[in-house]
């Protein structure tokens, strides 16, 4: 999975989000490193949908705009916690190998 679809379904777990909130989510997610733009973001929303992992869980207009909002299905919140599983399974090995590198204090 993708770092930006991989934050896209993070900032999904909690609680539907518009467009907007996604993005900004994402960055503060990111610490800023990732910032996705609104075409990216809706052809990313686009693709997680067809794949079964987001979907639509509302619309409402503000200020005469439709703003949707997006939420996970079972098989996102699924693929998340798998994905999430290997990141940290990737990142323990990483972590053991540092250490087995770096120099000992005494």
């Amino acid at each position: 999975m993708r770092e930006p679809t991989f934050l896209i379904l993070t900032a999904l777990a909690d609680r539907p989000r518009h467009g907007y909130g996604i993005v900004r989510e994402v960055g503060v997610l990111s610490d800023g490193r990732v910032s996705l733009l609104t075409g990216t973001l809706y052809t990313a929303l686009d693709r997680l949908a067809a794949e079964g992992l987001v979907e639509l869980d509302h619309e409402e207009e503000v200020d005469g705009r439709l703003r949707r909002y997006y939420r996970l299905t079972g098989e996102g919140l699924a693929a998340l916690t798998a994905e999430t599983a290997r990141l940290r399974q990737l990142t323990t090995a990483a972590e053991e190998r540092l250490r087995s590198v770096r120099p000992r204090t005494a």
